[in-house]
């Protein structure tokens, strides 16, 4: 069995955005070289997200209004957790949208259903975050 690890740096010019990332994971599975196996796509930070979803904009705009309904950003005070930072909706967001994506790979391509896509949820953007691809199998 091999396995292939590669890091990507995603930077937002804005606090919070959904970003597709399908193109770089099947990039990272091309330079692994693996045929048959599982690709985990995981955010190495608590405020952001991967998940699996359709990519349409109306969509996209549902998932910020339905998470600024569950978490909204503002009044600040309204969070325990906002004294040093005023990211606690941030870490709420990340919560519900979830951490990491497993994907099979089957003959040398992502394993999805229609319209499925990978994507990259942003919620205390503006600054570097690292995101994990790591791909095992044969």
């Amino acid at each position: 069995m091999k396995s292939y690890r590669k890091e990507l740096t995603m930077q937002t010019a804005g606090r919070r955005e959904l970003i597709n990332i399908t193109p770089q994971v099947e990039q990272a599975l091309a330079e692994s070289g693996i045929r048959e196996g599982l690709c985990l796509v995981n955010a190495m930070h608590i405020t952001a997200s991967v998940f699996i979803n359709d990519d349409e904009s109306g969509l996209h705009h549902d998932f910020e209004v339905w998470l600024e309904k569950l978490a909204p950003e503002k009044p600040y005070d309204q969070y325990r957790h906002n004294g040093y930072e005023d990211n606690a909706d941030a870490h709420l967001k990340r919560t519900i949208m979830g951490r990491e994506v497993v994907v099979a790979v089957t003959e040398g391509r992502l394993d999805f259903g229609p319209w499925e896509q990978i994507f990259y949820g942003e919620f205390d953007g503006k600054r570097p975050k690292r995101l994990l691809i790591k791909i095992i199998g044969d």
